[in-house]
């Protein structure tokens, strides 16, 4: 059996935890992997795992071997990707799945570029504030703000953004500014329900960090509904600063309680952690990368 399929057959089953993981990351049948990793224990003449009915886990043994074999297999596929760019035309379609708000404001924008720099490029831009799973939607690149869940991945930072509580001018006339995270309990705070805090917003003080409960009459699973309502005057909305970075240079957007939100979230890049990369899908994740650290 080829040395290469039983080590790239190996690290898969580690990297996913599973023999069924493995097969539906590389594409082979569950039993081609056995088969690999078994031909591979073989010829090593160690076991490599310890399986039972419920759990795949490494061995000492295995553990050594796959700390010295990863790299190597990196280095491999880093080479074939390189020698592919150089010759490869990059034609055919990527899809990209990105928050919605953040990709009609920061994606979008670099579509045309991208495509203008790969002419024969087909890109499918999937905007939903859902995450996606990549490997059933078939997304070959991810950009998100905030917390990576995916564990079977690989993740690239480009970008950070911070938190804010905003509101219009308007609203603030007519209700005051809250001095404190606790005067929110006195105030229309509009929830958006699909990200990470809902209706407990995270602050900082000298004592450390906290959650405060907060609500409204108006809840979304959409940050462009939350963010109409607070554009209108309707109440206030706790958003990603890149999520409003227009409205924050005019007069009638302000945000509150600057000195208590001090948590940064990041923007990462995120693809399958696949044995094999295309040159295309590649050449994109390196487009996004310089574009967004240069406008974001």
């Amino acid at each position: 059996m080829d040395r290469f399929q039983e080590l790239s057959a190996f690290i898969a089953v580690v990297e996913t935890g599973g023999f069924s993981a493995a097969a539906r990351r590389t594409g082979d049948s569950q039993s081609t992997i056995s088969k690999s990793v078994g031909a591979l224990e073989k010829r090593l003449g160690v076991i490599l795992f310890r399986r039972n009915t419920r759990s795949v886990t490494l061995t000492d043994e295995g553990q050594r071997y796959y700390q010295r074999a990863k790299p190597l297999l990196d280095e491999i596929d880093s080479v074939d990707s390189e020698m592919t760019s150089l010759t490869a035309k990059v034609a055919g379609q990527v899809r990209i799945a990105v928050a919605a708000t953040f990709g009609r404001l920061h994606i979008l924008p670099l579509v045309p570029g991208l495509l203008k720099l790969y002419p024969e490029l087909e890109v499918g831009l999937v905007l939903s504030d859902s995450v996606r799973d990549m490997v059933d939607d078939r997304i070959d690149l991810a950009i998100r703000v905030g917390t990576v869940s995916e564990l079977d991945s690989v993740v690239r930072k480009v970008a950070t953004t911070k938190l804010v509580c905003a509101g219009a001018r308007k609203y603030f006339d007519k209700h005051g500014i809250p001095a404190t995270p606790a005067d929110l309990s006195h105030h229309n705070c509009l929830v958006y329900e699909g990200g990470s805090t809902g209706g407990v917003w995270p602050f900082i003080d000298s004592q450390g960090k906290y959650s405060v409960p907060v609500s409204g009459n108006l809840k979304s699973n959409s940050v462009e509904t939350i963010r109409a309502g607070v554009l209108a005057g309707v109440g206030i909305g706790m958003f990603t600063h890149l999520s409003l970075a227009n409205e924050l240079r005019h007069f009638d957007i302000v945000t509150v309680l600057d000195d208590f939100l001090q948590e940064t979230l990041d923007v990462s890049l995120i693809w399958p952690n696949r044995r094999f990369v295309s040159s295309r899908v590649r050449l994109v994740t390196e487009y996004f990368d310089a574009a967004l650290r240069k406008s974001t």
